[in-house]
C-alpha cells in the first residue's frame, strides 16, 4: 500500500497579523489543496476562521503542533497569483499586516468567521426545495430566531465545520450576512406601470381606446392611457414598464392608474431598479471628437508606446469622456478589461450615466456600498475571464483588488481626489498609486485624468516619468468662466453684506434667477453654525470625547461632534457664567439654505451635504431634481465640486475661501486650488460662459489670482519651490506615524521614546512628536512623529529600519498598551 503523504499549508487570515500560519491538511483532503483556495481553520481557543491558502508543503513546522485544516470551501482557486503578488506589494509599500490587505480586498461574504451573523435573505420567497436537509434546519432555526451566529448554528447542526453549508445557502440567495445587511441591502423599488398581457397587440387596445372615448366618464382613465403609450409604453406589439411618477407628471391621474389595474387593463408593479440607473442598452453611436480631442486621442497613443503611464491634463468641461470612451472601445476590440477608478461612485452618477449609454451591460460597478451578492458576481465573472459581461468596471477605490486576468486600461479619473486614499483602516493605501502597480502585473497602460493634477503626478510627467497630454480648450470652444472676488472685509465696512453673503453675490444670484438660471452654492463645511460661543467669557460647547467645538445643527436642533458623532442638545445659558448671551459664529450648508430663504423668498434650495446623503439613493435624487430643474440653488459641502455636468448653471459662489486656505495643512494651497478650480468649472459648460464669485477677505492671495487667471501652471511652479523649500512632497516622501492612548503622561513619554530610536536611525528626517491640529477623538489622545526622507532613497531599506525600530519599542513592556498607526505618503 502507497504511503500518504502529509502536506501542511500556508494560510493568511483576515485579521491584523503579518505572518501566515501553518496548519496540517487531513489525508482525505490531500487532493484539494491548492494555492488561492479558501479553507476554515480553528483560530484561538474555539473560533473558527475562513482563510486562503498561500502554500502547500510538507515541511514540519518547529517548536509547535499544528492544528488540522476543518473544511475546504472551494473547488478553484479565488484569487489568481497576480493577485497576491499586489497584496504583498501593498503590505510592505504601506506597512499594514498581509491580514488586512486580505480583509480589505475580500468581498466579506468571502469572509465567514465563527462571529458571522446571518438573517434570511429578504428575496428569499421559502422554496425549500432547492435546500438540502442541513440548509433547511437552517433556515427553520431563522424563522423562530431572527438571526444567528456561526457557532450557535453549529450547535443546531451537530457539526462543527458549517461554513459550506453557509456558503451554499448564500450562494442560493437564501441567507445574507448582517455585515452585507448594515450595508442598507434593501433594492432600490419603484412603481411602475405596464399594459396587461390581455391588450398587448394593435387590435386590442384600438379596441379598449375605442370603448374608453365613447364614455365620457373615463375620459382620465384614457389620457392615463394615452399618456402611457406617447411615453413608448407600447410600441410593435411590445409593452415596457414606465415609472408611474413620471407619467404623473406628464398630467396623468395616479387614480386612474389605479383605477386601471383594477379593472385589469395596466398593471401596477413595485420593480426592483439599478442602485445607479437604468441599464440603457448600448448606443453604439460614438459622438464625434473635436479636432482638440483627435489631437489629445492620438497623443496618447503616441504616448503609450513608450510609456506605460499617461496624464491627460485637460480643463474642466474640454471633453475628457469622449476621449476615455474611445480608449476603451479599443481594448474591447482587442478582447482586454479595462479599470475605470472613480473617486467616489455616489459622486459620479451622471459619468457612469454616460458610459452605460456607450457600453450597456458590459459595465459592471464595484463599490463597498452594493451588497455582496452583486459584487461576488462580479468578482467570479472577472475570475473566469467571462467576456460577455463586466470587460469593463468601474469603481471606487477597492476596485483594483479585482482578480482581472486580461487587464489593457486603467483610466484613473479625477486622480488629484484625496478620497483615493485610505484613511482608515489599514491597510491605508491609495486607489491611483496601487492602479499603476497593479498595471505592471498586467502588462497594461494606465490614464490619469485631471483638471488639476496632483503635484506628484505633474511633477512626474515633468520629469518624464508619465506622457503628458493636454486639453487646454473646453468642447464647443466655450469660455472658462468668468472669475470675481467679493471682498468681505469691504463689505462688512461699507454694511452691504447680508447676513453671510456679499451684496455683490446677491445681485448676481437675483440676475440668474430672473433669467431662469440655476446657481451652485459652495461652503465646506455641513451644520449650521460651526461654533457657539459665550459673549461673556468666551465659553464655547466642546465634544465630551474629542478636543473639538460641536457644531450646531439646526434641523434636528443639536450640537454634534463630527468626528464621533457624540450630540447634545443646545444649553440656554452659559454653563460657566450663566449668562445667556451666547452667539452662532461661522455658518455652515445648514444656516446658507436657511437664510437664501430670507433673502431670495420662494427660491427653490436644496442641500447636498453628507446629512443629506445619509439615505441611498438621495445623492442621485437631489442631482436628478436638479438636472430636471426643480430646483434652482444647489448649496453643498465639497461633494458639489466632483463630476456634475448641468446645462443651465450659469452662477458658482464659492462662500468662504479663506477657510480653506487657512488649514494647517501643507497640502493647504494645493487643495484650496483644486477644489476652488473644480467648482468653478461647474458653471457655464454647455451654451454660454459662467460666473464665478469667491468670497474672501483677501482677494489679493496668490491662490486666488491663480484660480481666476485659470493658471494650473502658475500655481503648481510657485507651489513647486515651497516644496523644494521646506522638504515636502514631490522632492521627499513621508511617512506619518500617529500615537494612540487614553493617558495623555504615558503617551508622551511612549512618544518621545519611539521618536527617539527613530532619530538614532534616521536623524534630522524626523519631526516631532507634537499633538495633531485636533489632540483627542474618542477619548484616545494623539501624538503624531512625521519622518521625511529623500526622494532617491531606498523605500524597502526605509520601511525596512522603520520596522525594526516600532519592534524595538514594542519589545519595551511599558509601550505595549499604545496604538501605533502608520501612514505612508498621507495625503
Amino acid at each position: 500500500m502507497e504511503e500518504r503523504k502529509t502536506y501542511f499549508v500556508d494560510v493568511i487570515l483576515p485579521v491584523p497579523i503579518n505572518n501566515a500560519f501553518t496548519y496540517r491538511v487531513p489525508f482525505e483532503m490531500n487532493d484539494f489543496m491548492k494555492t488561492g483556495i479558501r479553507v476554515v481553520v480553528p483560530f484561538g481557543r474555539s473560533k473558527l476562521q475562513t482563510g486562503i491558502i498561500v502554500k502547500v508543503h510538507e515541511v514540519v513546522p518547529e517548536g509547535y503542533q499544528s492544528k488540522y485544516v476543518e473544511a475546504v470551501l472551494d473547488e478553484f482557486p479565488i484569487i489568481t497569483g497576480k493577485q497576491f503578488k499586489l497584496w504583498n506589494w501593498i503590505s510592505e509599500y504601506y506597512m499594514a499586516p498581509l491580514g488586512d490587505v486580505m480583509n480589505a480586498a475580500l468581498p466579506s461574504n468571502f469572509k465567514l468567521g465563527s462571529e458571522t451573523k446571518v438573517l434570511i435573505h429578504p428575496e428569499y420567497e421559502g422554496n425549500s426545495e432547492i435546500l438540502t436537509d442541513r440548509e433547511y434546519q437552517v433556515v427553520e432555526a431563522l424563522e423562530v430566531q431572527s438571526e444567528l451566529d456561526l457557532k450557535e448554528i453549529s450547535d443546531i447542526l451537530g457539526i462543527k465545520t458549517i461554513q459550506p453549508v453557509i456558503k451554499a445557502l448564500i450562494e442560493k440567495r437564501v441567507i445574507i450576512t448582517q455585515e452585507d445587511l448594515k450595508q442598507k441591502y434593501a433594492p432600490k423599488t419603484q412603481l411602475f406601470v405596464e399594459l396587461a398581457k390581455e391588450y398587448q397587440s394593435d387590435e386590442q387596445l384600438k379596441a379598449l381606446i375605442d370603448v374608453l372615448s365613447e364614455d365620457k366618464r373615463k375620459k382620465k382613465q384614457l389620457d392615463a392611457i394615452l399618456t402611457y403609450m406617447q411615453m413608448g409604453g407600447f410600441k410593435q406589439g411590445i409593452s415596457k414598464p414606465i415609472l408611474r411618477s413620471e407619467l404623473v407628471e406628464k398630467g396623468a391621474s395616479a387614480s386612474s392608474f389605479n383605477t386601471l389595474d383594477k379593472d385589469g387593463i395596466l398593471k401596477i408593479k413595485r420593480m426592483e431598479i439599478s442602485r445607479l440607473m437604468e441599464r440603457d442598452e448600448a448606443d453604439s453611436a460614438f459622438k464625434e471628437l473635436s479636432p482638440d480631442q483627435q489631437r489629445a486621442l492620438d497623443e496618447i497613443r503616441e504616448s503609450f508606446v513608450e510609456k506605460d503611464v499617461t496624464l491627460l491634463h485637460g480643463v474642466t468641461g474640454s471633453g475628457k469622456t469622449e476621449v476615455y470612451v474611445e480608449l476603451i472601445q479599443e481594448q474591447l476590440d482587442k478582447g482586454k478589461q479595462v479599470l475605470f477608478l472613480l473617486p467616489e461612485i455616489a459622486l459620479t452618477t451622471q459619468l457612469i450615466q454616460r458610459l452605460q449609454k456607450y457600453f450597456g451591460d458590459k459595465i459592471g460597478v464595484y463599490h463597498s456600498r452594493f451588497n455582496q451578492n452583486e459584487r461576488v458576481e462580479i468578482w467570479n465573472s472577472l475570475l473566469h475571464n467571462d467576456t460577455t459581461k463586466f470587460q469593463i468596471v468601474l469603481g471606487a477605490r477597492s476596485a483594483v483588488f479585482l482578480p482581472f486576468r486580461n487587464l489593457g486600461l486603467i483610466i484613473v479619473d479625477e486622480e488629484h481626489e484625496s478620497s483615493f486614499k485610505q484613511y482608515d483602516p489599514s491597510p491605508r493605501y491609495n486607489g491611483r498609486d496601487t492602479a499603476i502597480v497593479l498595471r505592471a502585473f498586467h502588462g497594461a497602460k494606465v490614464l490619469l485624468g485631471s483638471a488639476t493634477p496632483a503635484m506628484e503626478t505633474y511633477f512626474n510627467a515633468e520629469e518624464g516619468k508619465y506622457g503628458l497630454v493636454k486639453l487646454d480648450k473646453r468642447f464647443g470652444d466655450i469660455q472658462m468662466p468668468e472669475i470675481f472676488t467679493a471682498n468681505i472685509k469691504k463689505e462688512k465696512m461699507q454694511k452691504t453684506m447680508q447676513s453671510d453673503f456679499s451684496g455683490f453675490l446677491v445681485e448676481h444670484m437675483k440676475k440668474a434667477l430672473e433669467n431662469k438660471e440655476q446657481i451652485i452654492l459652495f461652503q465646506n463645511r455641513r451644520g449650521y453654525n460651526p461654533v457657539w460661543a459665550c459673549e461673556v467669557c468666551g465659553w464655547n460647547p466642546n465634544c465630551k470625547n474629542c478636543d473639538v467645538s460641536l457644531t450646531y445643527h439646526k434641523n434636528s436642533n443639536i450640537l454634534k461632534c463630527h468626528y464621533c458623532s457624540y450630540f447634545t442638545p443646545p444649553v440656554g445659558a452659559c454653563p460657566k457664567c450663566q449668562s445667556n448671551r451666547l452667539k452662532m459664529i461661522g455658518f455652515g450648508t445648514e444656516k446658507i439654505e436657511d437664510e437664501l430663504s430670507i433673502i431670495l423668498p420662494g427660491v427653490r434650495v436644496q442641500r447636498l451635504d453628507l446629512d443629506t446623503t445619509r439615505q441611498k439613493n438621495s445623492y442621485e435624487n437631489i442631482l436628478n431634481d436638479f438636472d430636471a430643474r426643480k430646483i434652482d440653488i444647489l448649496v453643498g459641502t465639497q461633494m458639489v465640486t466632483k463630476g456634475l455636468d448641468f446645462d443651465n448653471v450659469s452662477l458658482v459662489g464659492i462662500l468662504d475661501a479663506d477657510m480653506m486656505l487657512n488649514r494647517p495643512d501643507f497640502r493647504a494651497f494645493e487643495r484650496s486650488y483644486q477644489l476652488m478650480s473644480q467648482v468653478a468649472g461647474r458653471s457655464g459648460r454647455k451654451t454660454k460662459r459662467g460666473t464665478v464669485v469667491i468670497q474672501t477677505y483677501d482677494p489679493d492671495h496668490w491662490i486666488i489670482q491663480h484660480v481666476i487667471n485659470h493658471d494650473y501652471m502658475g500655481f503648481y511652479k510657485n507651489e513647486l519651490i515651497e516644496r523644494k523649500n521646506y522638504f515636502y512632497p514631490p522632492f521627499y516622501k513621508m511617512i506619518n506615524l500617529t500615537l494612540k492612548h487614553r493617558d495623555p503622561n504615558k503617551l508622551e513619554v511612549m512618544a518621545m521614546d519611539l521618536a527617539d530610536r527613530m532619530k538614532q536611525a534616521f536623524g534630522s528626517r524626523v519631526l516631532g512628536p507634537e499633538f495633531p491640529v485636533v489632540k483627542r477623538i474618542q477619548n484616545s489622545y494623539l501624538k503624531v512623529i512625521r519622518l521625511k526622507v529623500e526622494r532617491d532613497a531606498s523605500n524597502k531599506k526605509v520601511k525596512l529600519l522603520l520596522q525594526q525600530k516600532i519592534d524595538d519599542f514594542y519589545s519595551v513592556s511599558y509601550n505595549k498598551s499604545v496604538r501605533v498607526i502608520v501612514d505612508v505618503d498621507p495625503s
